[in-house]
């Protein structure tokens, strides 16, 4: 990984410079490197993803003093998914700095939307022990949050939560999902969902499981609605 060209990219000096490459050393370069005694960055992504939970809460608290309780935890879930975050990564090109073993590299891992989502939070958690979490915020502040306020995560609506409230308005309603089919490599996996609202039935298909079942859910709400 070349560092200082990162790190003058973003206009980020780290003091830690090894803490800032294991942020972008993914399990598969360890393994085949392990002469060298690297540590991959699973750990700094699970204090990413506590980062970046708090810092989103709070951005979201202090700047909408409006929005409920409920609306503000389906919102940060929104910023915070794997779709999202891999939109950040690949926004800043982080792929272009990941260390990987040669197996995932030819499957197309440096492409690869959950582990780039991945990166990301391992890279916000490597800020965080570098710089603290001032810094950190301001990261977000001028790469992430901009997106909340043109309104970037409209995409993201949550479908599922809108039909269930369609569902529970009617006492004898019933709602399932299903996963029906999944094709294609493990990088370029393609899952097929379906939704039924009592014995009427509808598809969506997604990269993940959580997105066919929000496309099956919008799919559904527009089915009932012109019923």
């Amino acid at each position: 990984m070349d560092v200082e060209q990162f790190t003058t990219k973003l206009s980020l000096p780290f003091t830690n410079k090894t803490l800032l490459q294991q942020a972008f050393t993914h399990s598969s370069y360890v393994n085949e490197h392990q002469y060298k005694h690297l540590r991959d960055n699973e750990r700094l992504e699970f204090l990413g993803d506590a980062v970046l939970e708090l810092a989103v809460s709070d951005y979201l608290f202090m700047n909408y003093p409006e929005m409920a309780e409920g609306e503000m935890t389906r919102f940060r879930a929104q910023i915070v998914c794997e779709e999202s975050l891999y939109h950040f990564a690949e926004t800043l090109d982080f792929g272009h700095y990941v260390l990987l073993g040669k197996g995932e590299e030819r499957t197309g891992g440096r492409k690869r939307q959950a582990l780039l989502a991945d990166i990301f939070e391992a890279f916000l958690g490597a800020l965080y022990l570098d710089q603290g979490m001032e810094v950190s915020q301001n990261f977000l502040l001028k790469h992430v949050f901009p997106n909340i306020k043109t309104d970037a995560f409209s995409y993201e609506m949550d479908y599922k939560t809108k039909l269930q409230e369609m569902v529970q308005k009617e006492k004898d309603n019933t709602l399932s999902y299903h996963i029906i089919k999944q094709e294609g490599p493990s990088h370029e996996r393609k899952f097929s969902a379906e939704v039924l609202v009592n014995e009427q039935r509808a598809v969506g298909q997604g990269k993940s499981k959580k997105e066919a079942e929000q496309h099956a859910a919008s799919e559904m709400i527009r089915l009932l609605k012109k019923s």
